[in-house]
């Protein structure tokens, strides 16, 4: 297992974790702390990427660029619930990597929400969201050909069985005051039709996006050796 992915997994499953908690536990607006805390954790396995080369500006600038059509995608669709941002940010863990997958997910989540406000439901959804651009990037990355109907049904499934649970797991923990077994069924009932929507906007954006992004990506970093491609074809 590459030496990236592994600092990615500590990363989900434990510093972003304790940094959720430790920053649950400070006072006033903790949250912008935690997600700027956050985005430097998440740059840190992407950074990693790049141990043996120095990145090249190019690179950088077609990540940002893709968390420009994430935010787009997130605050131009005004259907609540029905937004394409995590299909964006699973193609962009799929082409570049789950490093860059995460780190597209949370800077993506944080700079959209300066639309929808900043809130304690921010680090959690940078992490969910990032969760869903790394798994993408894990399950496909380095595949040559992608069946989008495959695509949309790993989407579809992340988005209700591990996205959603997620966020969900951030209302029962920032409006319980008191966390009961009925409190908590009851949260994850309630969000179980908004985690629907996101899944089949998700299945949506991957199926019918999908295969051209990929398209275009891999053909950018052909043409100009970008990521990995030179270590594939040295």
């Amino acid at each position: 297992m590459k030496k990236t992915t592994v600092c990615n997994l500590v990363l989900i499953f434990l510093l972003i974790p304790g940094t959720l908690y430790l920053g649950s536990r400070m006072t006033g607006r903790w949250y912008y702390a935690t997600s700027t805390l956050m985005i430097m954790e998440t740059m840190l396995p992407f950074f990693l990427a790049f141990e043996t080369r120095k990145p090249q500006a190019r690179e950088l600038v077609t990540l940002a660029v893709m968390c420009a059509l994430a935010v787009a995608s997130r605050v131009v669709v005004m259907i609540p619930g029905f937004k394409p941002i995590t299909g964006i940010i699973m193609i962009t863990g799929i082409a570049f990597g789950p490093e860059a997958g995460f780190m597209a997910g949370a800077i993506s989540v944080f700079a959209s929400n300066f639309f929808f406000s900043q809130g304690p439901w921010t680090p959690w959804q940078m992490m969910a969201y990032g969760f869903g651009g790394f798994a993408a990037g894990l399950v496909f990355h380095r595949r040559k050909h992608q069946n989008p109907i495959v695509l949309a049904v790993f989407g579809f499934l992340t988005i209700l069985l591990a996205v959603g649970p997620l966020l969900d797991t951030c209302t029962v923990f920032t409006t319980g005051s008191k966390i009961t077994r009925k409190f908590v069924l009851a949260v994850y009932a309630a969000g179980f039709p908004y985690n629907l929507n996101h899944a089949i906007a998700c299945a949506l954006t991957m199926l019918l996006f999908g295969k051209p992004l990929l398209s275009k990506l891999d053909r950018l970093k052909t043409k100009y050796g970008m990521m990995d491609v030179r270590e594939e074809n040295p």
